[in-house]
């Protein structure tokens, strides 16, 4: 052997994950981001991504988890938690007890919502306020055309769901900003302070109507409409949940179509790889658990998000149903022997900004799916650290399966960082390894990804499923 043979046998480099597919692998890839692309542009708020979860469970077989009484080796069951969470399993032939695969996502995204008293007039123009979620950067979201979407009560208490934006003929709504004519103030200005969250109001109408009894004309004419369509006043607004989202829809992205552009990709690239996963999951040895949650982009917190009891509650049921009861005792040893993949994205490293990752410890677009021993912030701040056992293990299960894998950090150690819902998970003493797509322009309301590192996500989960640790 060559010293340059053994220094390829020694060393560790990534692969570009196109160079290594196949011709058939790269038509199952277009096949899958096509259906991705008509998931993304379904499921633009939590809401909406449980209600595709369910109806493509439903079409692979599964059945709602209160319906059923016991379960067997094979079946397949879903649970609702107020209609924005989604818990699926597929019973397997081992023990229970001896422990569970969990895949988790969250479907939440960087969005703006509005407040509960948003309508006002200014300058003979309707417009509403908003209080924006998750961390974005605020410059990035005036001028992009926007959709509205949620659910709100009408005056005789029936639940209204609202999409406006989506539909060829809808009009859409904007944030406007100042001509750079009269910006030099602004401009001056650092990027965090040039555009103020009190001042992402949304554009919603300007036709004044002709009463002269009313000073607002234009907020009385936006009432009227609103009034006349959903049934709904101004008192509405106080009890509704409406996200304001970018109206684009999902596209291709490259002469070559090598990457995917779209809003809310951080993670729904995830919880849609996860879910195809499941779906195709038929006699498992070890149990298989796919969750979306939500909240996570403000901390998982909240009766919807990671921290919330409902994943504990679910696998309670679970084991009830496989084995007629569940004690303590049984839970506590189903939960230490199981495993779990958070699957989150990472950020992939920018040629635009290659100074805030770190070359060897970088993910990169077209490279596959990212492993992540830990996240965190600052000295690992805030995050789970996968043991050396189980990173292995995973590791072995990729390759094995012939998944193209790399691994990566989230930016420079003093740079900043982030978290996902694994450190929650963690804390019940399960492994857990954040495993997820690289993403470009992360929380922006346009972002990509590699639709390689898509189609390799999806083998990622669809071995973990599969495997036993």
């Amino acid at each position: 052997m060559t010293d340059k043979e053994l220094m390829e046998e020694l060393s560790y480099k990534r692969n570009n994950a196109y160079l290594k597919m196949t011709e058939s692998e790269k038509k199952e890839m277009n096949e899958l981001c096509d259906g991705y692309r008509v998931f993304l542009n379904s499921g633009k708020t939590e809401r909406e991504c449980v209600k595709e979860a369910v109806k493509m469970a439903k079409a692979s077989g599964f059945l709602e988890l209160d319906s059923v009484d016991s379960l067997k080796p094979g079946d397949k069951v879903y649970k609702i938690n107020r209609e924005k969470n989604i818990f699926m399993a597929v019973i397997g032939t081992d023990d229970i007890c001896n422990g569970v695969n969990i895949a988790g996502a969250h479907i939440d995204s960087p969005r703006l919502d509005l407040k509960q008293n948003p309508l006002y007039e200014s300058m003979d123009m309707a417009l509403l306020k908003t209080h924006y979620y998750g961390g974005i950067k605020k410059y990035q979201w005036p001028t992009v055309p926007l959709a509205i979407h949620g659910v709100i009560y009408d005056t005789d208490g029936n639940k209204r769901e609202i999409v406006i934006g989506e539909k060829e003929d809808d009009p859409v709504f904007v944030i406007t900003d100042l001509l750079p004519h009269l910006a030099k103030d602004q401009m001056s200005k650092k990027m965090i302070d040039g555009v103020e969250g009190e001042n992402l109001n949304v554009l919603i109408g300007g036709m004044p109507i002709d009463a002269e009894e009313v000073n607002e004309k234009v907020k009385f004419s936006i009432l009227k409409l609103l009034n006349q369509r959903y049934g709904i006043t101004e008192k509405s607004f106080i009890s509704a949940e409406i996200e304001i989202v970018p109206a684009q829809k999902a596209k291709n992205v490259g002469l070559d179509e090598s990457f995917v552009g779209a809003y809310g990709q951080d993670d729904r690239v995830c919880a849609y790889t996860t879910l195809r996963g499941i779906l195709d999951v038929d006699m498992p040895k070890t149990t298989s658990i796919a969750i979306l949650v939500d909240k996570e982009e403000i901390g998982s917190c909240g009766n919807t998000g990671a921290q919330s009891a409902f994943m504990m509650m679910a696998i309670t049921e679970l084991i009830e149903k496989v084995n007629g009861k569940c004690s303590l005792t049984d839970l506590n040893r189903t939960i230490s022997a199981s495993a779990c993949m958070s699957s989150d994205v990472s950020a992939a490293s920018d040629p635009n900004f290659p100074s805030v990752t770190e070359a060897n410890n970088a993910c990169y677009a077209g490279y596959g799916v990212a492993l992540m021993k830990y996240t965190g912030a600052r000295g690992k701040s805030e995050t789970s650290d996968a043991n050396a056992e189980f990173v292995y293990s995973i590791g072995k299960v990729m390759d094995e399966n012939g998944v193209i894998w790399q691994t990566g950090e989230l930016g420079k150690v003093d740079q900043g960082g982030g978290g996902t819902i694994a450190q929650y998970v963690a804390n019940l003493n399960m492994n857990v390894i954040d495993c997820g797509v690289p993403v470009l322009s992360m929380h922006s309301p346009f972002e990509v990804v590699a639709k390689s590192d898509v189609y390799m996500a999806y083998r990622a989960y669809k071995a973990f499923y599969a495997a036993s640790f």
